[in-house]
């Protein structure tokens, strides 16, 4: 393994912040980790694991060691009469691991299509979207120790998933690797084209009788129209969560803002669509310098070229004040800030 000096961070992030890292290597294997963990020469220094950048915006250089995880492979484990358990890499590409599955007609992934960043980050955010999360489909990973030194299975329960949350956000955060990710994937698949545009999206597409690779179509084609693409513009997708409130604080809000999207929830409580507050507060289209918020699509922060991870992190902020201002909701960010 190969460790370089002052290497630009601009081509692993896809905001494309131009941070440098001090020190800069990317592993391949759980030993090779090891290898790097275990040395006299890197044992104490300050350490950053890095996926896909997808979600993530450095506002400062690293003065430490930055690797990057690249342990790639597809597996099927097992299969029973329901189920067929996959494993893949954290390494993976998340969008070509959703179409391997697609291709092998296995159903659970395909209303995930095109989300940005690799396999790994998958259980870490509970990525979701159009009404799935990795949680429904989620079987267990395994996880490296940064300084147990020990390989650690998490099962479903033990990743303790949230709303863009996991257990490796909170009380694990920066302190495990993981290595891979077994998913539980469904032989005969059960459709879920209700949330969003899926259904309208396959009217349009002609498509009467849904299958898992036309659903994904259907994603992908709906995500390509309203977000822009990393390899194009600089971003982390959607930038803030939905914030979730009580019942109380939704009909407040409905009288005052009778438009106001909102998606009901357990527990008597409502999911607002934080980009529809956003751009009700004028942010949507907003440019100041490079640094700027999505035409098409307020939840999106943008680098249009050259702009600073400070200056989008104070973007961030102003929008985070007007929109509690006008509505009295704070918005909680799912992007990571180094």
């Amino acid at each position: 393994m190969r460790v370089q000096e002052n290497v630009s961070l601009r081509p692993y992030n896809t905001f494309g912040i131009d941070a440098k890292a001090r020190y800069f290597t990317s592993f391949h294997s759980q030993e090779e980790l090891l290898t790097v963990l275990a040395s006299q020469e890197w044992k104490h220094a300050r350490k950053m694991i890095l996926g896909g950048g997808s979600n993530i915006l450095f506002t400062q250089d690293f003065d430490g060691l930055v690797m990057k995880n690249g342990i790639k492979g597809i597996s099927v484990l097992r299969e029973d009469d329901e189920f067929v358990y996959v494993q893949a890499g954290a390494g993976e590409n998340w969008h070509e691991f959703v179409m391997y599955c697609i291709g092998q007609e296995l159903a659970g992934l395909e209303n995930l299509s095109l989300i940005p960043g690799n396999v790994g980050a998958s259980p870490m955010q509970n990525i979701g979207a159009y009404g799935v999360e990795i949680r429904d489909t989620f079987f267990e990973l395994e996880a490296f120790h940064l300084h147990d030194h020990a390989l650690v299975k998490f099962d479903n329960a033990a990743c303790a998933f949230g709303y863009r949350e996991s257990v490796f956000k909170r009380q694990y955060k920066d302190q495990f690797v993981i290595l891979n990710v077994t998913y539980r994937l469904l032989k005969q698949p059960r459709f879920n084209t209700s949330y969003g545009a899926i259904e309208q999206e396959l009217q349009r597409m002609g498509v009467t009788v849904p299958s898992i690779r036309a659903i994904s179509d259907a994603v992908i084609n709906i995500r390509s129209s309203k977000l822009p693409n990393p390899a194009e513009i600089g971003n982390a997708g959607s930038f803030f969560k939905n914030p979730e409130v009580t019942r109380e604080k939704y009909e407040a809000l409905k009288a005052a803002f009778p438009e106001i999207v909102a998606y009901p929830l357990p527990e008597d409580h409502f999911k607002l669509a934080a980009g529809w507050l956003i751009e009700q507060c004028g942010w949507k289209g907003y440019r100041d310098g490079d640094a700027g918020i999505h035409a098409r699509q307020a939840l999106v922060l943008v680098n249009y070229g050259q702009a600073k991870g400070a200056e989008l992190v104070e973007l961030a902020w102003k929008v985070v004040d007007s929109v509690k201002e006008k509505f009295g909701v704070v918005l909680e960010r799912e992007v990571n800030i180094v």
